[in-house]
Parts: C-alpha cells; structure tokens; sequence
C-alpha cells in the first residue's frame, strides 16, 4: 500500500471531521448537529452527487461500456447479499441474516463521496455513470435479501414483497438521487452553469460537517452490538475488504478506466445505513437495528475510509 496515500487519505480535513465527531460522542461533549440541518445536509449531498453525475453521463452519452456497467453493478448488488445470507445464517438467525446481508449488499452514498474527494486528491477521474450505478444498487440488494428471509424464515415476516419494492425505490435518498441524475442529464449546459458554485465549491465544506454528525452518530450506536460477539465485528471488515478487493479485481473485464473501477470496488465494500434501515424496518420487524446500523456505520465506513479506500486502489493499480 502506497504511504503516501495512506497519509493523505488519514489526515483528509473530512476524515478529520469523522474522528472529531467520534470524540465529542466519547466524552460526552453537548456539540449537536440539529436534526432538520442534518437532513438538509444529507440531501445536498446527495442531490449535488447526482446532478453532477446527470451532467457528465450526458456529456459521455450511453455507450456499450456504460450498459455493461449497469449490468455489472445489478449482478454485484445481487450476488453479495445471497452469499452473505448463507454465511450470516447459522451465527445470526433469519431475519438478522437477511437484513445484515442487504445492507452489505447496498450501498453508501456518503462512502461514494468520500471516494470521489480521495480520487480528487490523487486527480484520477471517474464517469459520471457511475452515479447511476450507485443508485441503481440500492433496491436489488434489499429485494434478495427479502426474498431470502421469506424463502426460511417460518411465519410472517413482515411487509408484502411488492411493497418493499416500490419502498426501495420511492425511499427518500433514492429518489432524490435519481431525480437529480435524470435533471442534470437533460438540464441545459449553460443553466445549469448558473447554479455551480453550489452543486461543486461548497460541496466539501457540507460533506465535512455531514461527517462530524456521522462521527457523533457512530461512536453512540458502536455499544449496541457487542453482545452479537466477534463475529460480527469481524465480518463488518473482512466481508467489505474482501467484496471491495474481488469487485475491484474483476471489474478490468468490465472496463479500464481506473477511476470507474475503483468507484466500483468502493460500491461493492460499502455498506448502507440510510436506505436498507428504512426497507428493514417494514421487511424485517424481527431484525435486530442495534446490528446491522453500527455495523455499517460504527464499523464498516470508517474502515472504508481509512484503509479501504487505498487499499482498493491498489487493487486496481495492480491488475
């Protein structure tokens, strides 16, 4: 792994953020981000990401490398929850599995961030198609995942299939997402000039207080599972480090272009907390919230974006 890189990744001013949210938690500091603050945050995020990403998907156009990516990306979110299920079942019960398994299976729009400012760092570009990659891999994930739970688990285990479905795509963060995608792919060039320094020059600034919050967040929720033992904290680094390094190896038969691969493995070792908890609370009443958020909050994002991040670039260098 390349130090340098390392280096820079830790002492990232929006890392930098994450850790000073954690510690305020830890001792107990009264710094709060109001709630209605966050949620705007959270959705100028994700509305800047996606517009962004209309913009340039419209600019390269739909190629045979950009419908293979999509592809790509619906097989990855489908492939990684069911074998996750199967790995997570025998230690977790049903319901846990399952709704473990497509959160590992989804993905996080605020890791995609921090992937872009690192790719920002080391000035490698990505398509702006990857954006609609990312969108395109919150539903399929947690549709497995309730199809799994509703293949062995006995009774009722929540919400019809149908349901879930039309969930997983009208939930919030999808939605504005998407919505923004399909605006910046058919907004004008020279308007939607007009509204740039606020979909790009305070972008860093609102992602850096966004993960002050999530700091504060995860160090509050970290102590709800330690009763589920080493397991699961164990599988919340080894299971995004080894799906993040395959995806990342396997996706140079899918394209060359390094930006694109990496965004690919950082989707893949993601780990969703905002999208799969929402779906999860109608498909899977009887999974455990106290698992599967600080899970993927408390441990998987913050390995992401420290030693993941460079850790699946090398991949990509290397292949």
């Amino acid at each position: 792994m390349d130090f340098e890189i390392l280096v820079s990744n830790l002492t990232n001013p929006t890392l930098l953020f994450f850790v000073l949210g954690l510690l305020a938690a830890t001792i107990k500091s009264d710094l709060e981000i109001p709630p209605s603050s966050s949620k705007f945050i959270a959705l100028y995020l994700l509305f800047s990401i996606g517009f962004k990403g209309g913009q340039e998907l419209a600019l390269s156009g739909f190629s045979n490398e950009i419908i293979y990516a999509l592809l790509f990306s619906i097989l990855i979110s489908a492939l990684i929850p069911f074998y996750s299920f199967f790995i997570l079942k025998s230690k977790l019960g049903v319901s846990n599995a399952g709704a473990v398994a497509a959160t590992y299976g989804s993905v996080s729009a605020v890791t995609f961030v921090a992937a872009v400012t690192f790719l920002e760092v080391q000035q490698i570009d990505f398509g702006g198609h990857m954006v609609a990659v990312m969108a395109l891999m919150e539903s399929p994930a947690i549709i497995v995942g309730v199809i799994l739970m509703r293949r062995y688990e006995k009774g009722d285990s929540g919400e019809g299939l149908g349901n879930i479905i039309k969930h997983s795509f009208t939930n919030g963060s999808v939605l504005m997402i998407l919505g923004s995608l399909v605006i910046g792919l058919i907004a004008d060039a020279k308007q939607a000039e007009g509204i740039k320094p606020f979909t790009t020059d305070i972008f860093k600034g609102f992602l850096a207080i966004f993960l002050l919050e999530m700091g504060m967040v995860t160090a509050k929720r970290f102590g709800a599972f330690r009763q589920y033992g080493w397991f699961a904290l164990i599988f919340a680094i080894v299971m995004p480090a080894i799906n993040g390094s395959l995806v990342a190896y396997a996706s140079q038969w899918v394209t060359d272009d390094t930006g694109n691969r990496f965004m690919f493995a950082i989707l893949a070792a993601s780990a969703s907390y905002i999208a799969v908890p929402a779906a999860m609370r109608l498909a899977a009443p009887k999974a455990d919230p106290g698992l599967y958020v600080p899970m993927a909050l408390g441990i998987t994002f913050p390995f992401n974006i420290t030693i993941g991040l460079p850790l699946y670039m090398l991949v990509v260098t290397a292949t």
